[in-house]
């Protein structure tokens, strides 16, 4: 939580909620809510609840977050059905593994892609020339260099849990 908490102090409108129980769902959202922070939920690490698109639905209509990031194309395609903006993510291990991301990205329309790990610029650049979509960077992205590399690849935002990352960008 305390990463929550220097979220919510930051002047970063947009954040990520994973890892939580179910239980601490509705309290975070509405804390977020009060500081007008935009919150994407990560529905493949929420504790105590199924990455489905029923559990998506449940969430879409229930907790109304800003977007929701999924691996899974059931949940994706959930999210874009209720309005809600979908974030593909997709981990980029090899030629295979590229080839099948573009078939899913093609296939759900994703608002935009999450591709890890975020250090191999060269995957941002052939991801967003085939695709199209924009594209957040994370996974193993530890300096500043490394998020400068991202974004000169044609990555739209960076992920990161690396605080001296965040306080070289709130400005």
């Amino acid at each position: 939580m305390k990463d929550f908490e220097r979220m919510l102090e930051s002047k970063y409108t947009y954040g990520v909620f994973l890892d939580l129980h179910i239980s601490r769902l509705r309290s975070v959202f509405q804390m977020a809510n009060s500081q007008n922070k935009k919150m994407f939920l990560h529905m493949d690490l929420i504790q105590g609840l199924k990455n489905d698109e029923y559990a998506t639905e449940f969430i879409c209509q229930e907790l109304k977050p800003y977007g929701i990031i999924s691996t899974k194309s059931s949940v994706i395609k959930k999210a874009k059905q209720k309005g809600v903006l979908a974030t593909q993510r997709t981990f980029i291990l090899d030629s295979n593994a590229f080839n099948r991301s573009i078939e899913q990205i093609e296939k759900n329309s994703p608002d935009f892609i999450e591709v890890l790990p975020g250090v191999v610029p060269k995957v941002i650049t052939r991801l967003k020339e085939a695709t199209g979509t924009p594209i957040f960077a994370g996974g193993l992205i530890e300096t500043a260099e490394e998020v400068e590399n991202a974004i000169h690849a044609g990555a739209i935002a960076v992920t990161s849990s690396n605080h001296d990352l965040w306080k070289l960008y709130d400005q």
